[in-house]
């Protein structure tokens, strides 16, 4: 036990004074893994490695997704869910074990580079009602022990990412955290400082327009505005910015106003509500990008961008709630199986997004209404196909909104059956469904076909063949209509 300790601790030596040698604000991703389908997970590493993407923040410690990692040389950022915070603040044995099966037996030699370990994810939510806030200083001095315990405490880093509403103001100058907060963001700020670790924000400009009819819409951008706000000698001309210096400002206010500042969730959704396209998702990410790889800074920091900014996200997530609103789910730069949605420059080397390769689709057939059957008594069945699947861009401001209601019982039925892995009578409906091997996507409105494995892509359904005839005979019918 004491040489695998050594080692490890030789390991993150050498990693250590290797990181010293290029400190520069840098472009990561957040994964997220809440879908429906999902890929392997060595086919998304591969998919960060052809993208040169460098640095990856995960919302848990998923074994499977950790060992994909191993030896990757991705900078990992781990995720400790809020719903385990109470056992690991009142447990330093719960901490010790935690640490040992998610972060130290990890950080080895040809291992996970692990850098930071998130402790909870945006616990201060005014939606949480203080449900956590109890929790997070007892967790991260129990982690912190823990980590000490490994001989990784001076490599490891603990963080709080926090959403922006920790914080408040009418600008940027007066920026401060919540006053039911500000004792506790003390107590942590102060923890995180003494032992060399950034302070992580989300910040998400969409949402600000989302939530506000009255909010500019060019001033979610970084494409100029008529909207600038102006604070004393500085005017801000993007809600990054302004959001931005509003932490700043709050930092200075508890004595830590030179604190450095990790962009953990930042990013613009492509569907699934008014605002959320291809093109908003591209022009924001793509100005993001610019703006903080120029190292202009913002007002209060000229000249000091970021740390590090983690794009939300990687991939869509189909299986999010959409309680906030049905674009949780569309947040991804690529689609659920790896493929780009727009082009964007990373600034990592490569002048746009490199596709997933290897991706293991289901086979080629859909799901549709059937063109024989009265429609009438469909309600029911959609209702049910869209309680289990994603149906979130058949909404209002989604891509597949104006297909029409034949076009959007077809979607219903195919985003069931897809996820019930193209099992035949998935697609049955009492008789209104009915399996086509024609893609029925319409312009942007894309129907999609799952992602499995090679033990899936072996099986064959008895029923095969007859469901070829069935395609054909329905292709030939559309074809003499």
């Amino acid at each position: 036990m004491l040489r695998r300790r050594l080692e490890a601790a030789l390991y993150c030596l050498f990693l250590l004074l290797g990181s010293f040698l290029v400190v520069e604000s840098a472009i990561g991703v957040n994964w997220g893994t809440i879908s429906f389908h999902k890929m392997k997970p060595s086919t998304v590493v591969d998919l960060l490695k052809s993208n040169r993407v460098e640095k990856v923040k995960l919302f848990d410690a998923d074994s499977r997704v950790l060992k994909a990692l191993m030896g990757s040389g991705i900078q990992v950022m781990v995720g400790i869910p809020n719903e385990m915070l109470a056992s690991l603040s009142s447990s330093s044995l719960a901490s010790d074990l935690w640490v040992r099966q998610n972060v130290s037996s990890y950080v080895v030699k040809g291992g996970v580079d692990i850098r930071y370990v998130a402790v909870g994810n945006e616990p201060f939510l005014t939606s949480y009602n203080g449900e956590y806030q109890s929790y997070i200083m007892p967790a991260l001095l129990n982690i912190q022990q823990s980590l000490a315990k490994a001989n990784l405490a001076s490599y490891v880093k603990l963080v709080v990412p926090c959403n922006a509403d920790a914080y408040e103001s009418s600008l940027p100058s007066q920026g401060a955290f919540r006053p039911e907060l500000t004792q506790l963001m003390t107590q942590i700020v102060s923890f995180l400082n003494s032992n060399g670790s950034p302070f992580i924000v989300n910040i998400y400009p969409f949402l600000s327009l989302y939530g506000n009819s009255d909010f500019p819409q060019d001033y979610a951008f970084f494409e100029g505005t008529t909207h600038a706000v102006t604070d004393g000698s500085n005017i801000y001309y993007n809600a990054f910015d302004g959001n931005y210096d509003t932490l700043v400002s709050a930092l200075t206010k508890i004595g830590f106003g030179q604190m450095p500042i990790v962009i953990g969730e930042v990013g613009w959704p492509s569907d699934g509500a008014m605002g959320a396209n291809l093109t908003a998702a591209r022009v924001f990410n793509q100005g993001l990008i610019n703006h903080v790889l120029s190292n202009k800074g913002t007002p209060l920091r000229p000249g000091v961008p970021p740390v590090d900014v983690y794009l939300f996200s990687l991939l869509d997530e189909g299986a999010k709630s959409v309680l906030p609103g049905n674009f949780e789910r569309h947040w991804g730069i690529f689609s659920f199986d790896g493929q780009a949605k727009y082009p964007l420059n990373l600034g990592l080397g490569n002048k746009v997004l490199k596709n997933a390769k290897n991706v293991e689709y289901l086979p080629s057939r859909w799901c549709i209404a059937n063109p024989f059957r009265d429609l009438a008594d469909v309600t029911n069945h959609i209702k049910l196909a869209c309680s289990v699947a994603d149906c979130s861009t058949l909404n209002y401001g989604g891509s597949c909104n104006g297909i029409g209601a034949k076009g959007n019982i077809s979607y219903a039925f195919n985003s069931y059956y897809q996820l019930q892995m193209q099992n035949e009578k998935s697609c049955e409906f009492d008789g209104l469904g009915m399996i086509t091997f024609r893609d029925p996507s319409i312009g942007e409105c894309r129907f999609l076909v799952g992602v499995t494995d090679h033990r899936s892509l072996s099986s064959r359904s008895s029923g095969e063949s007859a469901l070829i005839w069935v395609s054909i005979l329905w292709v030939f019918w559309t074809l003499i209509l």
